[in-house]
C-alpha cells in the first residue's frame, strides 16, 4: 500500500451520470486497486477510478484502476486536459493514451467553460462482433457479443429469453460474473435494451474483476457503442442511435463490422479533492 504520509490529489467527473474519479498523484500500479477502493469509500457515487496524466507536452494518459478501457473516462480525461491547459471554450481535439485500447483515441471537445463540455470520442474498432451460446439457471439462449479493446460487452433485447435478470438484480450480478468467466474477458457489461416509446432505453451492469467492482451504471460509453456495432450490423448499413439510460442520453453513430464508431455525451468537473493515505 502507499505509504500513510501520501496525500493523493483526485478530481470528479461526471459523464452522463457515470461519476468517475481521475487521480493524478502518481501512483504505483501494484497500489492502484486499493487508492481506488479508498477514494470510492469517499465517495460512494463514484463508480469508477482511473489514474491520469493531463499535462504537459506528451498526450494525456489514463489508466483505468482496472485495467480496461472505458469511453465515459476517455471523456472525463480529455476535459481534464482542457483544464490543465487553460483551453477557452469552443471546439477542440485531444488524443488520450487509454488502458484497454491499442493506440491513442481521439476525443472532440466542445467546451462549454471550463468546467463542462460536449465530447465525442472515436471508439477503438471492434475486436470481433458476433453472438455467444450462454446458459444461466436453467435458461440457454444466444446474446450478441461486442469483444472490444479492454472490455466485452453482451446486449440482451427484450425479446431476449434473458431480458429477466433486469428485474432480479442478484441474478444478474450472478450473470455477469459466471458469463465473464466463460467468455474469458478481462471485464464484462451486460447491456439491458427497452422500448421507451420514442426510442431506446438502456440499463448496463458492468463487472471489472481487475478492479473489485460491479456497477449498475449511470451509463456506459463502451456498451452503448457495442449496441450501435450489433445493430449496424444486423441492418448491414450504418447507424445513429440515442440511448436513454439513468444518468442521461448517450448517442452513437456506427458503421458495419465495429469500425467508425462516434459516442457522443456530456461530461462535467464535479470538484476536486486530496486524501491521504
Amino acid at each position: 500500500m502507499v505509504q500513510a504520509t501520501t496525500e493523493v490529489r483526485y478530481g470528479i467527473f461526471d459523464p452522463t451520470g457515470n461519476v468517475t474519479a481521475l487521480v493524478e498523484t502518481a501512483v504505483d500500479g501494484k497500489d492502484m486497486t486499493a487508492v481506488a477502493a479508498a477514494v470510492m469509500a469517499r465517495h460512494p457515487e463514484v463508480e469508477q477510478v482511473g489514474f491520469c496524466d493531463a499535462g504537459g507536452d506528451d498526450l494525456p494518459t489514463l489508466c483505468m484502476a482496472g485495467g480496461e478501457f472505458c469511453g465515459n473516462a476517455t471523456m472525463c480525461a480529455a476535459l481534464l486536459r482542457a483544464i490543465r491547459l487553460g483551453w477557452g471554450p469552443g471546439e477542440h481535439e485531444v488524443s488520450v493514451r487509454v488502458s484497454g485500447a491499442e493506440g491513442p483515441v481521439r476525443v472532440r471537445l466542445d467546451l462549454a467553460d471550463d468546467q463542462g463540455a460536449s465530447a465525442s470520442v472515436l471508439m477503438p474498432p471492434a475486436v470481433s462482433v458476433s453472438d455467444a451460446f450462454l446458459v444461466h439457471a436453467g435458461t440457454a439462449a444466444t446474446l450478441p457479443l461486442v469483444r472490444m479493446q479492454g472490455i466485452a460487452h453482451l446486449v440482451v433485447v427484450p425479446e431476449s429469453p434473458f431480458a429477466h435478470l433486469i428485474d432480479n438484480t442478484d441474478d444478474a450480478e450472478r450473470a455477469v460474473r459466471e458469463w465473464c468467466a466463460l467468455v474469458a474477458s478481462d471485464c464484462l457489461g451486460l447491456m439491458f435494451l427497452g422500448d421507451r416509446g420514442d426510442g431506446l432505453r438502456m440499463t448496463p451492469l458492468v463487472f471489472v474483476p481487475g478492479a473489485d467492482t460491479l456497477f449498475w451504471e449511470g451509463s456506459c460509453a463502451s456498451g452503448t457503442a457495442a449496441v450501435g456495432m450489433v445493430f449496424a450490423r444486423d441492418a448491414r448499413r450504418a447507424v445513429e442511435l440515442e440511448l436513454d439510460q439513468p444518468g442521461g442520453t448517450l448517442r452513437v453513430s456506427s458503421a458495419p463490422f465495429g469500425a467508425d464508431t462516434w459516442l457522443t455525451g456530456g461530461v462535467r468537473k464535479v470538484g476536486e479533492y486530496a486524501l491521504s493515505l
